[in-house]
């Protein structure tokens, strides 16, 4: 049996992605992606204590980001979404996965739990192969911009 995205996408995963998005545009989702883009920079569990302590609006924001980032990634990686479609349009992700990359392998030391976000690192690796293999140099540049640097 062919996985997913190796097969022609179809309406079910075009209506996933609009449901997606349409999920994104709930008001406190969009306020707590706007505060992850913008403000969110954490490279070690401290920085990230110091930033969203356990209780405040910004730990809940981050969970709130990451969580959605991490099923989408699930559905992408268990074949119920096809990746093809999804990566024509769902950049969002990777700008999570460069934000938190750093920090994740931290996080699963800490929490002793080794697939931590794993789909979300799964997707955000098959997704920076397709876009270096369409245009070698634009994930480079989106991950800069992304850090800042």
């Amino acid at each position: 049996m062919k996985a997913a995205y190796e097969t022609q996408p179809t309406y079910d995963d075009v209506n996933l992605i609009l449901r997606l998005y349409e999920l994104r545009r709930e008001p406190k989702l969009r306020e707590a992606r706007r505060w992850f883009a913008s403000s969110f920079r954490a490279s070690s569990l401290e920085d990230f204590a110091a930033l969203c302590p356990p209780g405040s609006e910004p730990e809940a924001f981050f969970r709130m980001v990451v969580s959605y980032w991490e099923m989408t990634a699930s559905f992408i990686s268990c074949g119920v979404l096809n990746k093809e479609l999804f990566f024509q349009s769902g950049s969002e992700l990777l700008l999570v996965w460069e934000k938190i990359r750093d920090l994740l392998p931290k996080a699963r030391e800490s929490f002793k739990d080794p697939f931590l976000l794993r789909n979300l690192e799964l997707v955000a690796q098959e997704y920076i192969e397709w876009m270096n293999r369409r245009a070698p140099e634009a994930y480079a540049a989106f991950a800069a911009r992304v850090r800042g640097s």
